[in-house]
């Protein structure tokens, strides 16, 4: 009797544990990746921004410069019916060079104008920013994490190259979940008209970074609530955490790569831009800049970032 009662007991637990586990599955789902309002961000420490970096993300004359802008609207169809939108501004002087960024997490199109006002100016570049799916005007009820992100993006660059003629070169830009998303672009098979990738602060999958930030901002182990995270992801959304990988793609990659990254990024950690850059299959070049935290090398650093990109863009743009 004794026997039955604690199988019984165990069989229960065994039935509460996964009821549990998949009910925060769901929540960690429904908090990180459908799309709706988000504000568990707030107050993360790993998001803290310094000072100096926070004046040029409020303050920084790109905001003005963006909203002086008369930027065209273009669309695109996803694979799967979505319909997307970018924002596009021809260079003041006729170029075959445009750069497409790639925004962050929870961003939009134009917060990239920070990168665009430098590409615009002083390179003379034609500039074009999508809002990724689900994210911006852009339609989509989740977030791609790049995934799904790098078909859009294959087709924005077709989008470019139709609109441009075949002789223009194009630069893939992203920042953060952006950068992941252009690693992740790298991996498909890509027209020789992209000639460079620009990876600032970037993750190695959408896995290791929940694994990363589950830790961290909830004190969990991963297992076994983000291995069945994983599985609903794929019910929900359609693509997995563990395939959504910039390590995997960067492997297959034959367009150049530069990766940038802060050393004082604890929300990404530095660690994982190391990785990737050990593991890309074309030509890459690394910057780590010291005191910056996540995306800051930008506002903290323009002289030298300015510098390591032109001189990176000198070597692969004809």
């Amino acid at each position: 009797m004794k026997k039955k009662k604690w199988i019984k007991i165990g069989s229960i637990t065994f039935v509460l544990i996964m009821v549990i586990n998949i009910v925060a599955s769901f929540y960690f789902y429904d908090l990180a990746i459908k799309r709706e309002k988000k504000d568990f961000l707030v107050g993360n420490d790993d998001l803290t921004v310094s000072s100096e970096a926070m004046d040029v993300f409020i303050e920084g004359s790109w905001r003005d410069w963006e909203s002086k802008q008369r930027f065209a609207e273009w669309s695109i169809h996803s694979f799967d019916g979505l319909k997307l939108f970018g924002n596009y501004l021809e260079a003041e002087e006729p170029t075959n060079k445009t750069v497409i960024f790639a925004h962050g997490y929870l961003g939009k199109s134009r917060d990239m104008a920070l990168y665009g006002q430098h590409y615009y100016e002083d390179l003379g570049y034609n500039i074009f920013s999508p809002d990724l799916r689900g994210h911006g005007k852009s339609e989509g009820d989740y977030i791609g994490f790049g995934w799904h992100d790098r078909l859009d993006y294959v087709k924005w660059i077709d989008r470019v190259i139709e609109e441009q003629g075949p002789d223009t070169e194009i630069i893939l830009h992203g920042l953060s979940m952006g950068a992941a998303t252009v690693l992740m672009t790298s991996g498909e098979d890509l027209p020789d008209n992209v000639k460079a990738v620009i990876a600032d602060s970037p993750y190695t999958s959408s896995y290791d970074l929940f694994d990363h930030q589950m830790e961290r901002m909830y004190n969990l182990p991963s297992f076994p609530v983000l291995p069945t995270t994983n599985l609903v992801t794929n019910m929900q959304a359609g693509y997995s955490l563990t395939e959504a990988s910039a390590l995997e793609q960067v492997k297959k990659a034959e367009v150049p790569i530069l990766y940038l990254h802060g050393d004082s990024d604890s929300f990404v950690p530095t660690d994982m831009t190391n990785q990737l850059y050990s593991n890309t299959k074309s030509e890459a070049d690394m910057t780590i800049f010291e005191n910056a935290g996540h995306g800051e090398a930008f506002a903290i650093y323009p002289d030298k970032y300015e510098s390591v990109l032109s001189d990176f863009l000198t070597k692969y743009m004809d």
